[in-house]
């Protein structure tokens, strides 16, 4: 099993007493998610490692991510396998024990609790789950779960892991078209029919919308940190492989 001890974690002061993580991939290791290149059972091991250094004896959970606003209540755990995973793109439990779990490669993993109401949530919000459809964002929607627990927005806490940030996520005129004028700020003017996004403020500001009053944004980007961090943009700039993940975990002791 991998060494947790060699791991690179992040962790959110406005977490603090609640058990978390936010992985990188000291010693190059930075194959946290199914779907790509290296060995399910090495895979399997470096993520039940990883959630035992967040909770000991903790038990991961994590779904099988397709970039969308659904949210997964989680009353008891699944078989940590590449294949069987219920899909959805967050989680939210009240059930001490389980380590809630999200991969990433440039979007944003989110983790939330609310601490007096025993209630956690972990989100993957890429620029389409952020912003959602009719039925809302995946942050919306795993606020309003977590609520339905019996958590409170005003003591609901959100820390947002590393993600890629604006100076690095150029995007297109049609990208831009897809956001409506209220948000015209978290676009930059980058090079001629170019813009530059800022993911992460887009987030907080959903959140904050929402009544989330305690956001932490930890500002790591995904992909000027090479050292600390999987990049699927840097990866595909470069022609280099296009699968690594980081995970990120939340868990009630």
């Amino acid at each position: 099993m991998a060494n947790a001890a060699n791991f690179d974690i992040v962790r959110s002061e406005a977490l603090e007493g609640v058990a978390h993580g936010f992985f990188g991939h000291s010693g190059c290791l930075h194959q946290f998610g199914y779907g790509g290149e290296g060995d399910e059972q090495v895979i399997r091991d470096a993520r039940a490692s990883a959630a035992d250094s967040v909770l000991p004896g903790g038990v991961l959970v994590s779904p099988h991510q397709v970039h969308s606003p659904d949210v997964i209540m989680v009353t008891e755990a699944w078989n940590d396998s590449a294949t069987g995973r219920p899909e959805g793109d967050a989680l939210v439990t009240a059930a001490s024990g389980l380590v809630l779990g999200i991969v990433t490669a440039d979007c944003a993993p989110v983790l939330f609790a609310d601490v007096e109401a025993g209630v956690i949530g972990a989100a993957h919000a890429g620029w389409r789950g952020a912003r959602g459809n009719e039925q809302g964002g995946v942050l919306e929607n795993t606020l309003e779960a977590m609520v339905s627990l019996g958590a409170s927005l005003d003591r609901i806490a959100a820390a947002i892991g590393p993600t890629i940030a604006q100076a690095s996520y150029e995007v297109d005129d049609p990208f831009r078209q897809q956001f409506g004028a209220d948000d015209a700020p978290f676009f930059a003017y980058g090079e001629v029919g170019k813009w530059q996004f800022d993911l992460p403020a887009y987030i907080s500001k959903r959140l904050m919308r929402h009544g989330v009053r305690h956001v932490e944004d930890l500002v790591f980007d995904t992909y000027a940190s090479e050292k600390s961090y999987y990049s699927y943009r840097r990866a595909t700039h470069r022609g280099e492989p296009n699968y690594g993940r980081q995970i990120s975990m939340i868990a009630l002791s």
